[in-house]
């Protein structure tokens, strides 16, 4: 296997002497990967690619960059670009201008530098705009006109901070399958920092989970999506039920469990006799069927969302979400109705019990 691009040895970050903002992390990045450091606010994520802009200085570890230490090395001579969620762009200065600014830095030909603009333009899809500044300019252009400028030298690293957290849900879905195109196109390796969880699984090649400066899972979207390593990862990934179980025993390659109130299922995982937590998506739960696992509920709550209906139900003493596709004609299930469920043992994951407290 090549040597990765970039690689965190042992990199950390405290900002008192006791406060930890990034536990010590190994990370390697291969080329041409599109990474997601994905996390809740003050998880470490954008400390971890600030230390990697040149923004913030390790307390401790290693940085390196196609081989290199450049842990010391100031953030102008990393060659690396950056794309903020404040876009960045100097106010003073036309669309054209901000591009030409890192090209002017790295003291280019005028000729490759129009060149290079008018290429960047059309790639973002802003032909036309060159001369606007941006305060003329929408929010999802303005980040267009960010995200040229970050490409425009042709780095083979870039690192996007939360680039679209500022725009609204319908330009956001749209950026996002432009940016994961452009990464497709032009092979370029992209570090990407979000707290939103489905960008992350719209756009990654793999997810780092992190949780209190630590990287609690790494994995692809699928992997992390649909095996979930720490009842975290499972509740932060998606809507999931965190069930508390009693593990009876293996028969096969099932395990049975019993669940609060006396219900029993069947997990298709291998777990230890004694306490455990069942993890199951709500889309993984059925409306009658005849499957192995099969439960008889209360239905506490009914939200019609168009393409699904999301139901709190009462289990005995649990309490589920489950999400049931719409399908026109079918009847609507109310609240106070009793209603029989049911979910295939391989739609189940356990998880040790300490990980839910």
């Amino acid at each position: 296997m090549s040597a990765p691009l970039v690689l965190f040895r042992r990199v950390a970050k405290s900002y008192d002497g006791r406060t930890q903002a990034v536990a010590p992390l190994d990370l390697a990045v291969a080329e041409g990967e599109f990474l997601t450091l994905l996390g809740p606010s003050g998880s470490g994520k954008t400390t971890t690619l600030m230390m990697l802009a040149g923004f913030e200085e390790p307390s401790s570890g290693e940085i390196l960059l196609e081989g290199k230490v450049i842990t010391r090395v100031p953030p102008h001579r990393r060659g690396i670009g950056v794309v903020f969620q404040n876009y960045a762009l100097f106010p003073h200065m036309s669309v054209a201008e901000n591009l030409a600014f890192p090209l002017e830095m790295r003291r280019l030909p005028r000729a490759e530098r129009e060149a290079r603009i008018a290429r960047a333009l059309a790639m973002v899809r802003m032909e036309g705009l060159a001369d606007r500044r941006p305060a003329q300019l929408s929010g999802g252009q303005q980040q267009r006109v960010a995200l040229a400028r970050a490409l425009i030298f042709s780095p083979r690293l870039v690192l996007m901070d939360e680039p679209l957290g500022a725009l609204d849900r319908q330009l956001r879905e749209q950026l996002q399958l432009e940016i994961k195109a452009l990464h497709a196109r032009l092979g370029v390796t992209i570090l990407y920092v979000t707290h939103d969880q489905g960008e992350a699984l719209t756009m990654s090649d793999r997810i780092a989970v992190f949780r209190t400066g630590r990287v609690e899972q790494l994995g692809t979207p699928r992997e992390i999506y649909d095996r979930p390593a720490t009842a975290f990862v499972a509740g932060f990934i998606g809507e999931n039920n965190l069930i508390p179980v009693e593990v009876l025993g293996q028969e096969g390659a099932f395990a049975r469990c019993r669940l609060p109130g006396g219900a029993e299922v069947l997990a298709a995982a291998a777990h230890p006799p004694g306490p455990a937590l069942l993890v199951l998506r709500p889309e993984r739960i059925l409306l009658g069927g005849d499957l192995p696992n099969r439960l008889f509920a209360t239905v506490r709550n009914a939200v019609f969302l168009g393409d699904q209906t999301r139901l709190v139900v009462a289990l005995g003493e649990t309490t589920l979400t489950v999400k049931l596709p719409h399908r026109a004609g079918e009847h609507a299930v109310a609240p106070g109705e009793r209603i029989a469920l049911g979910f295939a043992p391989d739609a189940a994951l356990l998880l040790p019990a300490e990980e839910g407290r």
